[in-house]
């Protein structure tokens, strides 16, 4: 889910602050399809276990490039992460492998694990979005480093408070 509000806009420029550079906003989104997931995947994020993740890739929308920047929301839509893409990959759902399962940080961080959890995801996600699950299905797969956090930026967000 993307967000634009108040506070996401006060994070991100408390992280353009932190960096000494003015750079455009990035999208805001939550992991997951519940609150309780994004919950649990962006604290993930911010303990620094999760530094990958993966989509259903859909023809005609955005590929997410190296180098862009994303703000991660808890399930209460509040901005928790600052996230910079490093690789970004389109394969088929079965190629997708054990080394970025494990960055994924997700279970035990084993590629049946992943294959397990992802694949009910995506049959979900699809029903909804109107796409359906095969093993032939593009994902979008891409790797991410932590640049900031809420903990990180504390300093910065009392100060334009």
């Amino acid at each position: 889910m993307k967000q634009t509000s108040t506070t996401v806009k006060k994070f991100w420029q408390a992280y353009c602050q932190s960096i000494g550079r003015q750079l455009p906003q990035p999208d805001a989104w939550s992991f997951g399809m519940t609150t309780s997931m994004a919950n649990e995947l962006a604290d993930l994020v911010v303990k620094s276990k999760k530094t990958a993740t993966t989509s259903a890739f859909i023809e005609g929308e955005a590929v997410t490039q190296v180098g862009d920047y994303d703000i991660i929301l808890n399930g209460d839509n509040q901005p928790v992460a600052i996230i910079q893409n490093v690789v970004s990959e389109i394969m088929p759902y079965q190629q997708v492998s054990a080394e970025h399962a494990y960055h994924e940080g997700e279970g035990d961080r084993t590629l049946a694990y992943w294959r397990r959890v992802h694949e009910a995801f995506f049959r979900e996600e699809g029903a909804q979005d109107h796409y359906q699950f095969s093993n032939q299905l593009l994902m979008s797969c891409e790797v991410f480093e932590l640049r900031a956090t809420q903990a990180s930026l504390a300093d910065n967000l009392e100060a334009n408070e």
